[in-house]
């Protein structure tokens, strides 16, 4: 049982220092914090970074990293001897084929990929100076929070996160609670084919810790904690500089740094905080929102970076300004752009630009183009029928399919839409946190069964996944349930050919 004054939000942290899921150290970490031993080992491995400690080289095998070798580069780690294993995407999409050396870090043949020519006319603008004068944080106390919010609303920011929620309505959700009140940053981008906010935060960390700043003094906070990806070291550097050189401009507000451990899951609201909290991150029943009761209890004004790095501009500016900046949608918008496209990279543009425009930004396509995710593996796949569809939040969701966190994946005709689907279906699985049957189950089932296709030939193999796609849809707590089975759905709606009968399997 836990003990009543047991420092549970240090579990992670202490379980990181001793080492992870090795032996004896559950053991440790339970005496130190009053968390039972067996839950502290059900903590331990939950998380990949601290369940298999031993590994030295863990190679991304993300849709991106797959079209440009990762599954070769994997078999010869493992030939020449190397404990080696194939882990969810990285968040290096742009560098493909990517992989970790035994301390976190990038290895890649590859340098990051391209971002827009700076302007003036950008929101976060990764091309520009970092500034660290902190002006807009300035303006905001001469606004107020009142006239600072209705500034927000005018704006028609949403979160860039995936779920394009009103920010505005978040802000006035979270001052109508009583305080105290808190501030988390989602930096725990996980996305297949998204990689945005690691580049806001090693191109404009200041972006990022100024939006954070004036969301705080906004609702009145004085605690904000960045969950960070734990595989981003180089992003981990650069916001701790900013950080430091931010600090004249902080007062009255503590910011922490937390490190994600390797949870793709953690990137859902609510399992970040439980994350935060020192547990297992499985997401909470809603509601209540963690507008009114999010972390440690308390009420929490929760934003991915993206979205907190428009703030700055807007504060300056005017939300008219920002508005305007959109084609069919407010605002611009950080585009992800990897896969067969000549140079990948994070594209700011007009939200709701289309495929076209997007990888003519990105210097054209590699061969002729057969498929796009708009919205990383959540999204599905579209055909390039849909090529002119806006990538917005609205004309895609009529499309069938997402922007999400806007991480698109484009495939030429090289490549079997069958076997990509299996990519992603693999990636669902293996980040299922397991908690609801219909995800964890349903995962298992639908991967089972396109292996069974991919081995027999025989389409009989999918009968039944669309049946399963509903009961995910319908009966997951969270929405990685209920979008798991879109690589294969989509794949079939859009691409019958390539699930039909094969006779050379």
């Amino acid at each position: 049982m836990e003990r009543k004054n047991a420092r549970r939000e240090q579990v992670l942290e202490l379980l990181e220092e001793q080492g992870g899921a090795r032996p004896g150290v559950a053991a440790q970490v339970s005496a130190q914090t009053g968390v039972p031993e067996a839950d502290v080992y059900g903590v331990a491995t939950f998380y990949s970074l601290l369940a298999r400690p031993d590994v030295t080289h863990r190679v991304c095998i993300g849709a991106s990293c797959q079209l440009a070798g990762a599954e070769q580069k994997l078999a010869a780690l493992r030939a020449a001897g190397v404990k080696a294993e194939g882990v969810s995407c990285l968040g290096q999409c742009d560098r493909a084929p990517a992989m970790l050396d035994a301390d976190l870090e990038v290895i890649s043949d590859r340098p990051r990929g391209e971002i827009s020519a700076s302007s003036r006319d950008l929101a976060i603008d990764l091309a520009g100076d970092d500034d660290a004068s902190y002006a807009a944080l300035a303006h905001a106390i001469e606004l107020g929070p009142d006239e600072l919010v209705d500034e927000l609303e005018a704006s028609g920011l949403q979160g860039c996160g995936g779920a394009a929620f009103p920010a505005h309505v978040k802000w006035r959700a979270v001052r109508r609670e009583d305080g105290p009140r808190h501030v988390v940053v989602n930096a725990d981008e996980g996305e297949p084919g998204t990689f945005k906010d690691r580049e806001v935060l090693l191109r404009r960390p200041h972006r990022l810790i100024e939006g954070m700043a004036i969301a705080a003094r906004t609702i009145g906070a004085d605690k904000a904690w960045i969950y960070l990806r734990g595989e981003f070291q180089d992003a981990r550097r650069a916001l701790e500089r900013a950080l430091a050189e931010a600090t004249p401009h902080l007062r009255g507000l503590e910011v922490k740094i937390a490190l994600g451990r390797g949870a793709y899951i953690c990137g859902e609201e609510t399992a970040l905080l439980e994350a935060l909290e020192g547990r297992r991150g499985m997401p909470r029943m809603k509601p209540p929102f963690p507008t009114q009761k999010g972390l440690f209890g308390r009420p929490t004004l929760m934003h991915n970076v993206e979205t907190l790095a428009c703030v700055p501009q807007i504060t300056l500016r005017g939300g008219e300004w920002f508005h305007d900046l959109g084609r069919t949608e407010p605002g611009t918008k950080l585009y992800c752009v990897s896969g067969h496209v000549t140079r990948p990279g994070v594209y700011e543009l007009p939200l709701g630009v289309t495929l076209d425009e997007l990888v003519e930004a990105a210097g054209g396509y590699v061969g002729t183009p057969l498929a796009f995710s708009p919205g990383g593996a959540s999204s599905g796949f579209l055909p390039m029928s849909a090529r002119d569809v806006p990538l917005d939040f609205g004309h895609l969701a009529k499309a069938g399919s997402m922007l999400g966190s806007a991480g698109v994946v484009v495939l030429n005709d090289t490549v079997d839409l069958a076997r990509a689907a299996r990519w992603q279906l693999v990636f669902f699985e293996a980040e299922s946190c397991g908690q609801c049957a219909p995800c964890r189950i349903g995962c298992a089932v639908q991967r089972r069964a396109l292996d069974r296709y991919l081995e027999t030939g025989d389409p009989d193999a999918l009968r039944d996944v669309t049946e399963v796609a509903w009961e995910m849809n319908q009966g997951s707590i969270c929405g990685l349930g209920m979008v798991a089975s879109e690589p294969l759905t989509s794949g079939i709606q859009h691409f019958a050919s390539a699930f039909e009968r094969r006779k050379n399997p």
